[in-house]
């Protein structure tokens, strides 16, 4: 076992999985991956160390990242939940749940930035009604 935060990044699209899991990897994330709200269940299930950070794609078939995470939270109430997307208005769909939010696509130095900031920070963007104002900044960087 490690010391490293862990983070379960989940997105049904197997480039963006295997680029963002690259990208925390190289930042000394622990990472745990799953191209599926159902397979995220049952990995945070068997998984028997802490699960710092829910990383997840916003759109995805059968279970959607703000579904998963509200899921996941029940087990995992001091896991923090970011949610990603790349379409016009995903930042709404997450609006109410009070989690940070980062536009797809995204630098890589922008993503962890955001990362550690969300695990790093007090909990003013997890489960309150305030949406995170930490600002992506978009790809333009």
């Amino acid at each position: 076992m490690t010391n490293l935060e862990t983070i379960l990044v989940v997105d049904d699209t197997a480039a963006v999985l295997t680029v963002v899991v690259a990208i925390l990897k190289a930042a000394n994330f622990d990472v745990l991956q799953a191209s599926s709200g159902k397979m995220a269940i049952r990995l945070s299930a068997d998984y028997a160390g802490t699960i710092h950070l829910l990383l997840s794609d916003v759109k995805m078939p059968e279970t959607s990242g703000p579904e998963l995470g509200e899921l996941l939270k029940k087990s995992r109430p001091n896991m923090r939940v970011m949610l990603m997307s790349g379409f016009t208005g995903g930042d709404l769909l997450v609006l109410n749940y009070g989690w940070a939010f980062i536009s797809k696509p995204f630098v890589p130095r922008k993503l962890v930035e955001m990362v550690n900031a969300v695990l790093h920070t007090p909990d003013k963007s997890q489960g309150s009604n305030q949406f995170d104002q930490r600002k992506d900044g978009g790809a333009q960087e």
